[in-house]
């Protein structure tokens, strides 16, 4: 284990004069899990470059890939990570945290009345003037006019149909539903891990 200055230099170390400091916060590093798949899709498991370092001396993750860029310290010359993994496995929880942002993304971010992305709330399928609760089976993402026309009714009540019944996903289902809504950015070290199981192009 290398000694704690030392890792604190790390973390401190200033990027060569080519490189602006204000650029390095474009280079976060994306975690993996111990298997080689990420901690989260959605959204993305990315850690500063500093946290990236000190975890590398820590000897808590391998260097998967790396940037061009680097840091220097007086003991240290290192390129800056763009992949890490971690040494010991981290189990998911099986189920997700019920939140707006969650419940949106089950959804795909959609109305789930006419499909519409604009405005969007959530609703109660079975209002809870009639005893519905705020269950991840009994609220749908719904967009403002929706939800204003179906009211305080039932879909087959105000004639409204479902584009699908809510469940309550596994961290695994809302994981596959982030993989269709990636981050504006992707550096290319990362594609490969983010989609390893694409079907290849002929």
């Amino acid at each position: 284990m290398l000694h704690t200055a030392l890792i604190e230099r790390a973390a401190a170390a200033r990027p060569h004069s080519g490189d602006a400091a204000r650029n390095l916060s474009g280079c976060p590093a994306l975690v993996l899990n111990a298997d080689y798949t990420p901690l989260s899709y959605y959204p993305l498991s990315l850690w500063p470059w500093q946290t990236a370092i000190k975890a590398v001396f820590l000897e808590r993750v391998d260097i998967i890939a790396t940037y061009d860029r680097e840091v220097h310290s007086p003991s240290l010359d290192m390129k800056i990570p763009s992949v890490i993994a971690l040494r010991q496995y981290v189990r998911p929880s099986e189920f997700p945290a019920f939140t707006r942002f969650n419940l949106f993304l089950r959804d795909r971010f959609v109305c789930q009345y006419c499909g519409s992305p604009d405005q969007l709330t959530f609703d109660h399928v079975v209002p809870r003037r009639l005893g519905g609760r705020t269950t991840w089976e009994n609220v749908s993402t719904a967009c403002a006019p929706c939800n204003l026309r179906k009211g305080g009714r039932t879909p087959k009540q105000a004639h409204m149909r479902l584009m699908e019944e809510p469940i309550r996903p596994t961290t695994w289902q809302l994981q596959e539903k982030g993989r269709a809504f990636p981050p504006n950015y992707l550096h290319e070290s990362w594609r490969d891990w983010l989609y390893w199981d694409v079907e290849l192009e002929s």
